[in-house]
């Protein structure tokens, strides 16, 4: 089953296309990443889906229906952000116990036990939390409610390195328990890809790719060797990145897709060939230039 399904997606605002004809399915029960830069879309997508933006154009659907205020995907999914407000009167043992009003698998049990291992104090006022120890409260609401859509935008914003571990691992433990559709948005895939079943990649509010974690892993190859052989076995591949090393080296990434052959010869001419890091392919994807940084002190 498809939980969401976009077809040529479009949001524009004024003259500026946040969002330009997205097309792509989410299926039931997998955990996506939603990867990009600062400013790449995802949190416009992500509101989008959850029903509080309307698009400009194109179709989008979220368990069959078009989300914006829609009382079913509102019943069935949780946004968590770092932007969420509650009302100043509330505890956060209040605010807890209310989430149990709104969704219907709400787990006060999990609530309360998380509650207590991050050492929140019942009568704390959202208000007057830390930037991190409100995204971790997030993360108890998020869990706790066990929608069918959890969205996530950038959960971890000022959580520390051993939280942030304990989050991945809470968000795991209950996703293997009580599974969901959840979508991860992050510019740090690093630190979630071993969550991931699936990667969807944007770039200035379009995609770039949207494939499984395994398949991205294999999806480019990096070249190292003298610049001469390098440009020889690359061809007229299309260079996804490219960098100099000293005098009369290089290292380009291009598409996994040398025959056996090839392989070959590129040893025989002293070319060699690495795997990519999913993290390091979506960051020269997303780059402005096939250099990045490289190329503002270039001298061509």
């Amino acid at each position: 089953m498809n939980v969401v399904v976009c077809n040529k997606l479009l949001k524009v605002y004024g003259k500026k296309k946040a969002l330009n004809e997205l097309s792509f399915t989410i299926q039931e029960n997998k955990i996506t990443g939603l990867i990009g830069r600062n400013g790449a879309g995802k949190t416009t997508l992500l509101k989008v889906l959850a029903g509080f933006l309307h698009e400009t154009a194109g179709d989008v659907q979220v368990f069959s229906e078009k989300p914006f205020n829609n009382l079913k995907v509102s019943a069935n999914r949780i946004y968590i952000d770092d932007q969420m407000s509650f009302p100043s009167s509330l505890t956060l043992k209040d605010i807890l116990h209310t989430a149990g009003t709104f969704y219907a698998n709400w787990n006060q049990e999990l609530a309360e036990r998380l509650f207590d291992y991050f050492s929140f104090h019942p009568k704390q006022r959202h208000q007057h939390l830390s930037k991190g120890m409100k995204s971790t409260f997030h993360m108890i609401l998020a869990l706790s409610a066990r929608c069918p859509l959890t969205i996530l935008d950038e959960p971890t914003t000022g959580m520390d390195s051993a939280v942030r571990k304990d989050f991945y691992r809470a968000l795991l433990k209950e996703y293997l328990e009580h599974p969901r559709t959840i979508i991860l948005s992050s510019h740090l895939l690093n630190e979630i890809e071993d969550l991931l079943e699936d990667v969807l990649l944007i770039k200035e509010g379009e995609m770039t790719l949207h494939m499984s974690i395994a398949d991205l892993k294999e999806y480019a190859i990096g070249l190292n060797g003298q610049e001469d052989a390098v440009n020889e076995i690359v061809g007229n591949r299309e260079i996804l990145y490219e960098k100099r090393i000293g005098l009369d080296s290089a290292y380009i990434v291009v598409k996994n897709n040398f025959t056996d052959s090839e392989k070959e010869h590129a040893s025989y001419r002293g070319v060699e060939m690495t795997s990519v890091a999913a993290d390091d392919l979506c960051t020269y994807l997303t780059s402005k230039t096939k250099g990045g940084i490289d190329d503002v002190f270039s001298r061509g």
